[in-house]
């Protein structure tokens, strides 16, 4: 898969994906898949989007690039930012533009 786009992130709302923590692993669920408004840059290789995922852990980890596992998708290295933490774990955020 080259160029990721938000037609293969919305297919996968609600699944799991694993974050491989070298002696054990997370599981984060996407919950939100969306579209940004376009700035019209030219010669833009996508449509921008963001990305929601929930951890249910309590433990915030930093921001960085995580490699995370899909059923569907497969392998995808992913820039994750928490911005939000609730009763249910910590919501990271990605950024695709």
């Amino acid at each position: 898969m080259s160029i990721v786009t938000l037609d293969h992130f919305a297919r996968c709302v609600g699944e799991g994906f694993e974050i491989d923590m070298g002696a054990g692993s997370l599981v984060f669920t996407l919950t939100e898949a969306r579209p940004l408004p376009e700035r019209g840059f030219k010669g833009m290789m996508r449509a921008p989007f963001s990305l929601l995922f929930r951890s249910e852990t309590k433990v915030l980890l930093p921001q960085q690039i995580y490699r995370l596992k899909n059923a569907t998708l497969g392998i995808l290295d992913i820039f994750l930012v928490p911005v939000a933490r609730d009763k249910g774990g910590i919501i990271y955020q990605a950024v695709f533009n």
